[in-house]
Parts: C-alpha cells; sequence; structure tokens
C-alpha cells in the first residue's frame, strides 16, 4: 500500500483523511493515545496528549514499537485513544485487532477508524480489476494487500464489542483516476457527494467510544424483612364463640 500513497489519488486520500483524523482526535483528552500502522500519516498530530506512540508491525523509522497489533503490549484499560488508519484492513486477523483494541482502551476510551468504502467509485473500479484479473489483464487502482471493510460491517463488529459509534464520515467523491490533473477537474463532486450521496465516499472515517455498564452495589439491608406465612396474625373486635356458649344459649 506504501507506494500506492505517493501516486495523485493517493496524495488526494492522505490529505483528505489528515484533515478529518486531525479534527476528529483533537478535542479527545486524555493521557496515552497510540496509533497503529500507517506511518505515512501521522494521526495523532493534533491531539494534546502527553504519551503518543506509532507502533507497526515492520520496522520503521517513525515507529517507537514494533509489535503484533492481536497482541498489544499494554496492560487492559490503560490507553485513552487508539487510532486504526486503514489497520483493520491490512492486518492479518482484523477482528482479533479489534478485540485487543477494546482490551486497552479504558472505559470511555476512543477508537478511530479509518478504510476504504467498498460502495464508491474507487470500490467498483477495484472490483471490476480484481475480475479482468481473473480473466488474465488489466490491473487494480487499489492497492491489492489488504480486505477491505465496508461501513456496515465494521459498524456490527464496534456494536458486537460495546461500541457506540459517535461520528461517521465519508469523503474522497472524485473518480478513481490515476492522473492529477483530471483529479482536479472533478473537484466539484466532493461539494455535491457530501451533499447528495454522502455514504457513496472512498473512504470513512468512525469515531466511537467504548461504553461499559455500570453496577450499584446495594448493603444487606437494602430491603425491608418479609412476614412469615405461619405467623400468627391478630384480629381485633372479632367475638369468640365456644360450644359451651352454644349450649347456654339453646
Amino acid at each position: 500500500m506504501h507506494p500506492w500513497l505517493a501516486s495523485p489519488p493517493g496524495q488526494y486520500l492522505l490529505a483528505w483523511e489528515q484533515a478529518h483524523i486531525n479534527a476528529a482526535v483533537a478535542n479527545i483528552f486524555g493521557f496515552h493515545a497510540l496509533q497503529l500502522g500507517l506511518p505515512e500519516l501521522n494521526a495523532l498530530a493534533a491531539n494534546r496528549m502527553p504519551h503518543r506512540w506509532l507502533a507497526t508491525e515492520h520496522l520503521s523509522p517513525q515507529s517507537a514499537l514494533v509489535t503484533y497489533f492481536a497482541a498489544l503490549p499494554f496492560a487492559a484499560n490503560s490507553l485513552d485513544m487508539v487510532v486504526l488508519p486503514h489497520t483493520l484492513e491490512l492486518t492479518v486477523d482484523p477482528h482479533a485487532t479489534l478485540r485487543e483494541v477494546h482490551r486497552v482502551l479504558v472505559p470511555e476510551g476512543r477508537v478511530v477508524v479509518s478504510g476504504f468504502n467498498p460502495a464508491s467509485l474507487w470500490g467498483f473500479r477495484q472490483r471490476r480489476g480484481h475480475l479482468y484479473q481473473r480473466l488474465g489483464f488489466g490491473s487494480l487502482f487499489l492497492p491489492q494487500a489488504g480486505d477491505f471493510i465496508g461501513y456496515l460491517r465494521l459498524r456490527d463488529w464496534l456494536r458486537l464489542l460495546s461500541f457506540e459509534i459517535e461520528v461517521a464520515q465519508f469523503g474522497c467523491y472524485r473518480p478513481a483516476l490515476s492522473n492529477a490533473l483530471l483529479l482536479q477537474r472533478f473537484g466539484w463532486m466532493d461539494i455535491l457527494g457530501q451533499r447528495w450521496w454522502p455514504i457513496l465516499g472512498a473512504v470513512y472515517c468512525v469515531v466511537a467510544v467504548k461504553r461499559v455498564c455500570g453496577m450499584t452495589l446495594l448493603s444487606p439491608g437494602w430491603k425491608s424483612p418479609g412476614i412469615l406465612a405461619n405467623a400468627p396474625v391478630s384480629v381485633a373486635n372479632k367475638a369468640v364463640v365456644t360450644h359451651v356458649d352454644i349450649q347456654r344459649r339453646t
């Protein structure tokens, strides 16, 4: 994926993601933030947490640590924010990675996820490229590595882990073109796309918060003692008639 980012559509994508991720993480507060993968994008640049790290699965000059994303070297409930720029698409086990992110996040912590949208012009060209490759000709527009995860699919995964989506944004509505001049010529589609077909952008950015159900501890005396079924009950003003009284009256 990395060489593709240097192409005109790759630069167009990075510019959109950098702007929207900066806006998403700027007002998320805490102490510890982590970015998993994609060192070409500085996803934590606009965040103000004192401890920010970039983790990659392969050695990179920008990375602070190299780790397997499905087994992060952090304690449970220790991170305030985790950013996943195309991480779920490129990792071997996206389900395990997302579960690990849920483990290390504190309650009410945030996860920021970006990825390609299969339901877009770029996704349509990618599927057509796969078909042409099976027939023995053609090439792919987007990087071949990874499995693109649609927004609805990602939303279901997040809900299963008790994440609540706060913000979901789509962008990059221009056609799947590799020429920089043609991409600039279709710049008007970004404005119309936000208005008329917002969920058909080539890329999405999702912010979700980790919800944890709380509980209220009750003391042993929270409930009044019940009345025993066989306990004697006094009845006032009730006459007692015996067998002797009945004989005297007759």
